[in-house]
């Protein structure tokens, strides 16, 4: 297509989801947002603000130091099925169809229906932990590179099943090492109280998500080595969120 003189240029392309079948791109990492997405999105996100603040009493503290705009990644410490409604909701409503929190596959992807309800409501992103992880954090990485999207990450990569906060694992690091995508450390606390693994019914604990400064690793080598740099570095700074004798999630 041409322009004007003076217009600015622009070209069209597919939505990167273009093509796939409906439950191939409800489980897919390349899924892009959609209408109904973004109005499901609207309405869960106003009612799950509501309900944590009336009955967790959720409070956020460094809320400013929240991204406004992507590419950026978001890590906590993770202890609940809670740790990612709680950050999705301190997040300004104009990003929510912008920002995937990343779920086990295996978890919240094996029906259809599943699959639905954490696509469509919580904007989920699916994480296979036992196949095609490797590529699926090579095509997040080329998503964050490119300015299109925010991640929510929980470096653990299952909740602790004892509230303390265990080692980070690459995969972090490989997302980000070489590249100028700020990554925001945050501490989640009260959420195990609330919900730990294993529990059905939330209890009414109050939860608190502290945020941290944003980070960046452009000097770290995308490799192995670096990768776990990486990690290391972050899980120090969630750590460091938490404060002294707050060792529990």
């Amino acid at each position: 297509m041409t322009t004007s003189p003076g217009e600015p240029e622009w070209t069209y392309a597919p939505a990167r989801d273009h093509g796939l079948g409906e439950g191939a791109r409800l489980r897919s990492v390349m899924r892009e947002p959609g209408l109904v997405s973004w109005c499901a999105q609207g309405c869960a996100g106003a009612a799950l603000w509501a309900y944590l603040r009336a009955y967790h009493g959720l409070r956020v503290e460094g809320g400013e130091r929240l991204p406004a705009s992507p590419p950026f990644v978001i890590v906590a410490n993770h202890a609940s099925h809670l740790d990612a409604l709680v950050i999705a909701a301190a997040l300004p409503r104009r990003l929510r169809s912008r920002v995937y929190p990343l779920s086990a596959g295996d978890a919240f992807y094996e029906s259809l229906a599943m699959s639905a309800v954490t696509s469509v409501f919580l904007n989920g992103l699916p994480l296979w932990r036992k196949r095609a992880a490797g590529r699926a954090l090579e095509e997040l990485r080329a998503r964050l590179t490119a300015g299109e999207c925010g991640l929510i990450l929980f470096p653990e990569g299952a909740r602790t099943r004892s509230g303390e906060m265990g080692a980070f694992k690459a995969g972090v690091g490989r997302l980000v090492a070489g590249t100028g995508v700020p990554v925001v450390p945050c501490w989640i606390r009260g959420a195990y109280r609330a919900l730990p693994p294993g529990g059905r019914v939330p209890r009414p604990a109050r939860v608190v998500l502290r945020v941290g400064g944003a980070m960046t690793f452009e000097g770290v080598r995308d490799d192995r080595a670096g990768w776990e740099e990486v990690a290391r570095e972050l899980r120090g700074s969630v750590e460091g969120l938490g404060g002294e004798g707050e060792g529990r999630a």
